[in-house]
């Protein structure tokens, strides 16, 4: 694993936080942060009474929500590709058969 070694300040709700990454993980540290940056603003838009905390939590459940649902999302495909897999063996298996 590469060391931590570039430096990098990402704001998010008007608060910058000074980050050490890999420096070739930087386009995913700042998209992270724009997401949480644009999720922030939506629930400011639609909430504008809630307070700070609230709003900080709907993001991060937010952001969480999405993350479970690529995770699924991916398990998905995988059980999609494991079936193909399979079936491609069974009509292997068949071939094969039918030549005998």
């Amino acid at each position: 694993m590469k060391d931590k070694d570039f430096r990098i300040h990402i704001k998010i709700d008007g608060r910058v936080y000074p980050l050490n990454i890999n420096r070739d993980e930087e386009e995913r540290y700042r998209k992270a942060a724009k997401i949480v940056e644009e999720t922030i603003s939506s629930f400011r838009k639609m909430f504008h009474d809630n307070d700070n905390q609230d709003i900080l939590a709907m993001t991060a459940f937010q952001v969480a929500l999405r993350y479970t649902e690529e995770q699924q999302s991916r398990d998905y495909s995988q059980f999609v590709d494991d079936i193909k897999d399979i079936k491609d063996d069974i009509s292997d298996f068949l071939k094969e058969k039918e030549k005998k």
